[in-house]
């Protein structure tokens, strides 16, 4: 008897945990994902302003799967679904049938119709997004240094990130402290006044997502590392020579966009309804309505509990909707009793701010300060992957601790990158 074939497309949060949970289940597995590695997106930024180095965040998704005969992963682009004919359309493997199909696309930045704005503006979603904005970082320092003219090196020297929510705070404090620490006692001619960190929110608070207190125990944390934040305001231009807020023009020779993401065509693939992200209305048991072989997961999928909310795109989403799925697949193969739908289990949300501050809320406990900053290392440390990216994120934190300095300060890729503003030589 022919054994199910169960197509997955991406290797992130969600499309991982459903491989895992279907490792030595009766059913043949092939994995899809655009590049070769799993990448634990929640400690990307600290690649981008070099407190990581790549590897420490990131594993060869193929060796996480090598001992297990029904996981075959393939390093491919899907650029299409046929729903009628069950197939995944590939770049370089051609069509891919399935008897089930897992779509854990996850999502992209959204510039909400400005997409003008991404050709000067960085976005933190992959590894190369995270090595560009470091290239960037320590290049402008670089520049600075050199720079004589001054206006021009406060330029070079400035950063703005727009968008309030966790990845834009956790960003906007990982920049003040490389530039304010680990950077500025290393150069000479560059003054600490000309060094200026911009965090850019169009609502009213940081971290809107957590309780009025944390948000505002955040921003102090952000003032007290240099960082000025701009609430309720808009961003309303950004071009090669800075970033318009509001009606003020500011000049900025890197601008870090985080402020909103849309999911990636899987609803277009299979012309399923879709929320306004682009997310895929899914069903309890995330399939596709009218599509029961077909299930979306994670960012991708738009789904609404049994109380009428709609859950977040986190990571732990993604990865209890991978396991379930999992789950549901492995008992239809095996011929047990489905699970019950779906429910997703809240085990809370963090947001570090520096090398030694954090928010955390678990709920009925609430953390702050140093104590949460404790709790989100715990957690991150134990979420990695494997154990040598345990011990290798461990040593490089502690000699950040210990030091303030840096780890992965080495400008490698492009050390001509251009700042320069139209008629500047």
């Amino acid at each position: 008897m022919r054994r199910r074939h169960v197509v997955i497309i991406g290797a992130g949060f969600g499309g991982l945990a459903a491989a895992k949970g279907l490792v030595g289940a009766p059913v043949d597995v092939t994995l899809i994902d655009r590049t070769n590695h799993h990448l634990f997106q929640p400690l990307l930024y600290q690649v981008a302003t070099a407190a990581l180095t790549p590897s420490d965040i990131a594993s060869a998704t193929r060796s996480l799967f090598s001992k297990w005969d029904n996981i075959h992963v393939i390093m491919d682009e899907v650029v299409g679904v046929d729903a009628a004919r069950s197939e995944v359309r590939t770049a370089d493997s051609g069509s891919i049938p399935y008897d089930d199909l897992i779509i854990a696309t996850g999502a992209e930045y959204s510039f909400f119709g400005n997409d003008a704005w991404s050709q000067n503006a960085m976005v933190l979603k992959t590894m190369e997004d995270a090595l560009t904005i470091r290239e960037r970082l320590l290049s402008a320092y670089e520049r600075a240094e050199k720079e004589p003219d001054p206006v021009k090196r406060s330029r070079l020297l400035t950063c703005v990130v727009v968008g309030g929510g966790p990845t834009g705070v956790e960003m906007a404090g990982a920049v003040a402290e490389l530039g304010r620490t680990s950077l500025f006692a290393d150069f000479r001619r560059i003054k600490f006044e000309e060094i200026r960190i911009l965090l850019v929110e169009a609502g009213p608070r940081i971290l809107s997502a957590f309780t009025e207190r944390q948000s505002q125990e955040a921003l102090k944390a952000l003032g007290e590392l240099g960082v000025d934040v701009r609430l309720g305001s808009s961003v309303r231009g950004i071009d090669e020579g800075g970033v318009t807020v509001g009606e003020e023009f500011v000049p900025a020779a890197n601008v870090v966009w985080s402020a909103g993401t849309m999911a990636r065509p899987a609803g277009k693939w299979i012309a399923a309804d879709q929320a306004r992200n682009g997310a895929v209305i899914v069903k309890r048991d995330c399939s596709v309505p009218g599509y029961p072989h077909i299930f979306v997961i994670g960012d991708g999928a738009a789904y609404q509990t049994a109380e009428g909310e709609w859950l977040p795109g986190l990571a732990p989403v993604a990865k209890q909707q991978g396991l379930y799925v999992a789950k549901l697949l492995r008992a239809r193969a095996m011929g047990t009793s489905e699970p019950r739908p779906f429910r997703y289990r809240n085990w809370g949300m963090m947001a570090v701010i520096g090398r030694s501050r954090a928010v955390a809320d678990f709920g009925r406990v609430k953390l702050s300060g140093f104590t949460a900053w404790l709790a989100w290392s715990l957690v991150h440390l134990m979420l990695l992957i494997d154990f040598r990216s345990r011990s290798s994120v461990y040593l490089s934190w502690s000699y950040a601790w210990f030091t303030r300095d840096r780890i992965a300060r080495l400008v490698t890729r492009n050390a001509n990158t251009n700042f320069n503003q139209k008629g500047e030589n």
